[in-house]
């Protein structure tokens, strides 16, 4: 069982005293990963997204790849410092690729200790990123303010897409913005197959519990925030591309005058 300290600094990864874990999640969830070969040792960590082509997943990270990569130039491409909020982080590998960014400040926040420790340990060298045990919606982060929030392959694991978006955008600085990547949103009349697909997997994994903590989102129920698509994997010359990703990359800007979504 994860034994938590009393509000301590365990190497660059910080624990709240008041963290309550989910060991049933984290317990299925690294049993679930395990079996579908995505749990990676520190050495592979430490190197993606780059992967062998041998590898069983070597195509999906080719899509990570090129979608963090161009996240990563936008964000570069602002030529000013940027506090960045990975949620989600899992081993730390898209907040490692974050801190590139010059005069970048990273800090990855997840629930599953498990590869928090991971993450802490495998990129312990890097002074401009920390790692955070628990919940958002916890409160844990107090008062403090980002430039950049970012869910990579991450919100599915939230129930309400609406209310934790509603949630983030007290943590963005007047100029804020939160992109999602790496993540399917689904048309209205996709959902249900979508939701019946899943559980079928699920369950011949041997983890149904899992169908409790993924959810598939539309595009719908984000739409009363201010938000672009930055690239959208259905238009007709992503279709066509060779390096098409499957995913759209979505920005939600903080309206400035009353710190919400317009």
């Amino acid at each position: 069982m994860l034994q938590l300290p009393d509000s301590a600094i365990l190497t660059n990864l910080y624990v709240p005293g008041f963290t309550r874990p989910d060991y049933f999640f984290e317990k299925k969830y690294i049993g679930l990963r395990s079996k579908e070969k995505k749990i990676y040792t520190d050495d592979e960590v430490r190197l993606l997204p780059n992967c062998a082509p041998s590898h069983i997943h070597y195509k999906e990270w080719q899509f990570r790849k090129h979608s963090c990569k161009k996240l990563v130039t936008y964000l570069s491409n602002k030529k000013k410092p940027l506090q960045i909020l990975e949620i989600g982080c899992g081993n730390g590998w898209i907040s490692n690729q974050l801190s590139t960014i010059p005069r970048s400040r990273v800090l990855g926040l997840d629930i599953n200790f498990t590869e928090l420790q991971q993450a802490a340990r495998v990129f312990n060298h890097c002074q401009k990123m920390k790692f955070m045990y628990g919940d958002i919606e916890s409160g844990i982060l107090s008062d403090r303010q980002f430039d950049i929030i970012v869910f990579a392959a991450s919100i599915q694991y939230f129930r309400l897409p609406d209310e934790i978006l509603d949630h983030c955008l007290h943590y963005l600085k007047p100029s804020g913005e939160i992109h999602i990547i790496d993540t399917t949103f689904y048309s209205l009349k996709a959902v249900s197959q979508a939701q019946e697909r899943m559980i079928a997997y699920f369950n011949t994994m041997g983890f149904p519990e899992m169908s409790d903590y993924y959810f598939h989102h539309t595009l719908a129920q984000i739409s009363q925030f201010n938000h672009t698509i930055l690239y959208n994997p259905d238009s007709f010359w992503n279709r066509f591309s060779k390096n098409r990703i499957p995913f759209p990359w979505i920005l939600i800007q903080k309206d400035k005058t009353n710190g919400y979504a317009g």
